[in-house]
């Protein structure tokens, strides 16, 4: 299938190739940081990915050696309010990057090709894989410069690494390099700068040979358990294992099975 590039985007690049949403942010000389109109057009992104049946996975990266620098701080005005405002992230019923990422009932994969720090970082945790090239980096600086996370970096990051390790990634702003990031549970697997594209496409073939819908079930039940206590969890995996055995797809895989031979599944 022929790329087919997202239109009226300026700071990030939106192409839908294969079922697969990549959406790369686009501000190397800034260094991929977020400012107000890049977290817009990538909530558009998202929303877009979301919306459109054709797309099965979403991957996103940065364009250059940066995966994203975090906040752009050249933006910060002298009003506060107006700024989380503008940013959205006082904005009631509007869903930020990051919320979306987590929510949205499709693979979102993160491509980190560089550094991924203070917002770069929490959207790579918004993914639900984690897939970075040996030269990126992780941190949450933002008390360097008198902040704290905003992003879920206080919330997120000790659901993944445990309390210890991110209250001190957050208290010392400390940067860590990918092989700690993978050791502590943020990455799911670190691989050279040329094998990182080969190794996303390797696992998005992968993800796009599942059924789609049982894919949308089992986002849904993981990120319930991060939610509610055991008990209302599996109750909540019950329900949608039930599902399961509704749709067209698991008909599908069990004759494949019988059948020997790769299912072919349509998200019904």
């Amino acid at each position: 299938m022929v790329k087919e590039p997202g239109k009226g985007f300026k700071k990030i690049l939106y192409e839908k190739e294969d079922h697969v949403a990549w959406i790369t942010l686009n501000r190397p000389e800034a260094k991929n940081a977020q400012d107000p109109e890049t977290r817009e057009e990538l909530t558009r992104a998202f929303d877009l990915a979301r919306d459109d049946e054709e797309v099965y996975v979403i991957v996103i990266t940065g364009a250059g050696e940066t995966f994203c620098a975090g906040g752009d701080i050249t933006n910060f005005p002298q009003n506060p309010i107006e700024f989380m405002d503008k940013i959205g992230l006082q904005a009631k019923g509007k869903k930020r990057p990051i919320e979306l990422a987590r929510e949205i009932p499709k693979p979102v994969i993160a491509m980190v090709n560089g550094p991924a720090l203070g917002a770069g970082m929490e959207l790579a945790m918004a993914c639900d894989i984690v897939i970075a090239s040996e030269n990126a980096k992780f941190g949450q600086p933002e008390i360097r410069v008198g902040l704290i996370p905003g992003g879920g970096g206080t919330q997120v990051l000790p659901r993944l690494v445990g309390e210890k390790r991110a209250k001190e990634l957050v208290f010392t702003g400390n940067i860590i390099s990918a092989q700690e990031a993978h050791g502590m549970g943020l990455v799911n697997r670190v691989v050279t700068a040329d094998e990182l594209r080969e190794t996303v496409q390797e696992l998005v073939d992968r993800l796009q040979k599942r059924s789609p819908l049982i894919l949308k079930f089992a986002k849904m039940a993981i990120n319930k358990s991060m939610e509610v206590p055991l008990s209302s969890g599996l109750a909540y995996e019950s329900d949608l294992c039930a599902l399961c055995f509704s749709t067209e797809d698991l008909k599908e895989g069990a004759r494949a099975f019988a059948e020997k031979r790769p299912p072919v599944f349509k998200g019904k």
